[in-house]
């Protein structure tokens, strides 16, 4: 399994086609958001319920994570040239996620219209 903090301190990039974004790590998801860079009238859409297939599908392959955002469309249109990223609250696949030490908030930029993802992880998902 690839750890996302050995991910993100290597520069790994991911990458994304239309609601469909590909991870370059592991990770146990807690929530997800998605949305519009932060502002007085916009407030990211929090995906807790990773279960509910008609919102997301989540793969793993050996090397990868994929997501699948059903009710979105082409993600690096929308959320392109700072105009938004997705932020994961996870841990590392394996470890215990009722140690708060364990949990990071991983967020993931669309810089460009291009389909090319980078990763950083932050302290404070409001803190943007």
């Amino acid at each position: 399994m690839k750890s996302f903090i050995a991910a993100v301190n290597n520069g790994e990039t991911g990458f994304a086609i239309g609601n469909s974004v590909y991870l370059p790590f592991h990770c146990e998801i807690i929530s997800i958001w998605i949305g519009k860079e932060m502002s007085l009238i916009s407030s990211p859409d929090m995906i807790s319920d990773l279960a509910d297939e008609e919102t997301i599908g989540i793969r793993e392959g050996d090397s990868f994570t994929n997501l699948v955002f059903r009710k979105w469309g082409d993600l690096a249109r929308e959320l392109g040239n700072h105009k938004g990223h997705i932020i994961l609250h996870a841990a590392e696949k394996g470890d215990d996620i009722f140690k708060r030490e364990n949990l990071h908030y991983i967020r993931m930029g669309f810089h460009d219209h291009q389909k090319e993802l980078s990763f950083e992880i932050i302290d404070d998902p409001f803190r943007l």
